[in-house]
């Protein structure tokens, strides 16, 4: 808050006309009579002069630049000059602030060095990697401070109040009707506590604004032409409602941006045409007049391009360190509106008719009705949760062209059919293309993004159908690809968002290469895919979570990432991975807490003991893998001993995996409660057979025939023992009973035997 509130004060200062800062007028009264020239190099010759026509062309001689004196730390400011509208107030007021070093990046303040007499150093190109530039995480890791972040967020908000407010006046005077109204359908600069801004309103014609306009406003004051033969814009310009600016090409536009202030192209409703050739491009580049170099500090704002409605169309075009802090001011920006573009305004009576009479053919055609009049329904459901005003979207193309060291390379918001093709985005601050919300059917194709501090390519929450196909994305600092479908809410909210994710779009025939965190990444969503794409290098390659559903990966080729190559976390269901080539990795496809498809993928791990084919971890219930084919060698071809439920495990081909665990390890795999259990019940019941089957093979032995009384012994008789009784009688005579048994012949008979 310290270094905000300096920026309050110059606001509170201009807007009492108290006067503007130097810098501002510097390049906004470069010929002012009582105050310094620092834009040295303008061609003194009136604005009338100028002609687009007569630039220099890449083979014509380009006029030597002269050294830009030196200023002086603290000059003194002229009177400004009389215009007959209010009070002078300098473009988008900027505080200065001195920010911290980045020992990896050099000293933060390089781009404000004071200039140097030598003329080969002044020609010199800026280095890209000591330009400023901060989104969440970069502020986290420390390398800008808080001041810093809150004094360029208080630009943004600035800037987003001098729009609003330019065209709320323009429209009020407009509204007035009569000659007033007439007269003000012509180039005229408003001047109000938030800086000056060229407007141009719509025509009553389709004649564009051009370079020419622009410069003849005010003599060649806010536009006039160097030496060398470009460009340097002084002020804010706007283009209203119904209102088209072209630039054509070959061009070099130069776009004042000093500490003080900076200048910007904004259309409301309006349309932008950006055209050259590829052998005369439009080359549009922030500059700082003081050191004769493009501006490398976004920390005071930076001049930029937007358009907020309408129509953008960009071909064949050099855009070089533009942008500052958010993505509506971060360098070329295409935004929606809160407010319809007033476009219907300029149609006749008779059209508007027509498009009622039309508007009513179509409700009465189609009665489940997808508009009613301006307002564009869409079903709400997975992936289609958007509901915009038609005609808030904002439509544009970007072709054939570089950007380099923006803020943002491309920012895309609010927007409907959006194309980008065939375009090359370098070292962006944070992110090079960013789809934010509500951008929807857009087309990106054949561009690369090289270097960007934060992700190569992202589409946010709320974009819904957008295609990324033949692109590349290389040596960025987060992730290549980023897919999020998740949704804007999870519960009520302030602003009464829907709970529906979003989804339908894709990464095809595409290559991450060495980016510093993942190659593609998918959040939440539904029915997004990335295929037969390639991924190459990273921390991970293919990385699906936060609740992710029927996100499809097939025909991709993975290699050489650091941990995994496809990884399914964190409640992803229903996902389908198949056909994928993976070598160099220690594990080719990891999934945990999450179920899906895992079939017909050919999985090469590097050699290291822990490696596995494929890992499945807890709550996996559900999913199946199958025909997958596994090389290498590591304790596991397919690890399954963390997982929670029964998977469907069939017909894969481990023959080439060499398993490299311990005889334990191995063990551990089959020892465990319920199989011990179900041993032992086997064991008992295989030893039982056995026991009963050799007793009854010995009863079941054949035996020869036996006297049964063979093994029994005669019984031998002795000499008979008379028991008498005390007073018994006389005993009796005994009798002999003949034998049952008779005697072998020639046998003696025993004493007291038989006779």
């Amino acid at each position: 808050m310290a270094r905000a509130i300096p920026v309050l004060l110059t606001v509170a200062a201009l807007a009492f006309g108290l006067g503007t800062g130097p810098a501002a007028a510097a390049f906004l009264s470069p010929t002012s009579p009582d105050g310094p020239d620092v834009v040295s190099g303008i061609d003194p010759a009136p604005g009338s002069d100028v002609d687009p026509e007569d630039t220099p062309g890449p083979a014509d001689p380009v006029p030597e630049v002269s050294p830009t004196p030196k200023v002086s730390s603290t000059p003194k400011t002229g009177p400004t000059p009389k215009t007959g509208l209010t009070p002078t107030v300098g473009p988008t007021p900027k505080v200065s602030s001195t920010p911290r070093s980045n020992p990896a990046r050099g000293p933060a303040s390089t781009g404000r060095q004071a200039p140097q007499s030598d003329k080969k150093t002044a020609a010199e190109p800026a280095l890209v990697e000591d330009a400023i530039m901060a989104d969440d995480a970069i502020l986290a890791a420390g390398t800008i401070s808080a001041d810093d972040a809150e004094t360029q967020a208080t630009l943004v908000d600035v800037e987003d109040q001098r729009i609003v407010q330019t065209r709320a006046a323009l429209t009020a005077m407009l509204q007035t009707g009569g000659v007033q109204a007439a007269q003000r359908k012509q180039p005229q600069v408003f001047a109000s506590a938030h800086g000056r801004t060229l407007v141009l309103p719509a025509r009553s014609t389709d004649t564009p604004y051009t370079l020419k306009d622009l410069a003849a406003v005010e003599k060649g004051r806010y536009l006039r032409r160097l030496k060398d033969g470009s460009y340097l814009l002084g002020v804010h310009v706007f283009v209203a409602d119904g209102a088209r600016l072209q630039l054509r090409g070959p061009l070099t536009l130069r776009m004042g941006s000093l500490p003080g202030s900076f200048s910007s192209i904004v259309a409301f409703g309006g349309n932008i045409e950006i055209k050259g050739t590829a052998k005369r491009p439009v080359q549009i580049t922030s500059w700082d007049v003081r050191t004769k170099k493009p501006d490398l500090n976004t920390t005071d704002g930076r001049a930029y391009i937007r358009a907020v409605g309408g129509e953008f169309e960009m071909a064949y075009t050099q855009v070089s360190h533009l942008g500052f802090w958010s993505g509506r001011t971060g360098g070329i920006a295409l935004t929606g509106t809160e407010r319809p573009a007033s476009a219907y305004r300029h149609r006749t009576k008779d059209q508007r008719h027509q498009d009622k009479r039309e508007r009513l053919a179509n409700t009465q055609a189609d009665r489940g009705g997808n508009s009613f009049g301006d307002v564009e329904t869409i079903p709400v459901g997975p992936g289609t949760a958007s509901h915009v005003l038609a005609d808030e979207l904002v439509s544009g193309s970007i072709q054939h062209s570089v950007i380099t060291g923006d803020a943002y390379g491309l920012f895309v918001s609010g927007s409907n059919q959006t194309q980008i093709i065939d375009n090359r985005i370098v070292d962006s601050l944070v992110h090079g293309v960013f789809m934010h919300r509500f951008a929807k059917n857009a087309t990106i194709e054949g561009t690369k993004v090289i270097g960007s501090g934060g992700d190569g390519f992202v589409l946010s929450r709320a974009t819904v159908k957008v295609r990324v196909s033949d692109c590349l994305a290389e040596g960025n600092g987060r992730n290549g690809f980023t897919l999020n479908g998740s949704a804007l809410a999870s519960g009520p909210s302030a602003s009464g968002e829907s709970l529906a994710v979003y989804g339908d779009s894709s990464v095809s025939n595409s290559v991450a290469r060495n980016n510093g965190r993942y190659g593609i990444e998918v959040l939440g969503g539904s029915r997004l895919a990335v295929q037969t794409s390639e991924v190459i290098g990273g921390d991970m390659g293919i990385v699906v979570r936060e609740g992710a559903s029927g996100v499809q990966i097939s025909g991709n080729r993975l290699a050489d990432q650091r941990r995994q190559a496809i990884a399914l976390r964190d409640g992803a269901t229903g996902a389908y991975v198949a056909g994928n080539t993976v070598t160099g990795t220690v594990t080719g496809v990891y999934m945990r807490d999450s179920n899906g498809t895992i079939v017909g993928n050919k999985i090469t791990t590097l050699p290291v003991p822990k490696a596995h084919g494929i890992t499945v971890i807890g709550d996996a219930g559900g999913s199946e893998i199958t025909r997958n084919t596994l090389i290498g060698w590591g304790t596991s071809a397919i690890s399954t001993a963390r997982a929670a439920d029964r998977l469907n495990k069939h017909n894969n081909d481990e023959d080439r995996w060499d398993d490299t665990s311990s005889f334990w390890v191995k063990a551990k795999r089959y020892v465990k409660p319920m199989n011990v259990i179900w041993a032992g019940v086997i064991l008992l019941v295989v030893v039982s057979a056995v026991r009963s089957r050799g007793t009854v093979i010995e009863r079941r032995r054949p035996r020869e025939i036996r006297n049964p009384y063979a093994l029994q012994k005669a019984l031998g008789e002795g000499r008979p023992i008379l028991l008498r009784h005390a007073s018994a009688p006389d005993p009796e005579p005994v009798v002999e009973l003949p034998s049952r048994h008779r005697e072998p012949a020639g046998s003696t008979p025993a004493a007291g035997g038989r006779g």
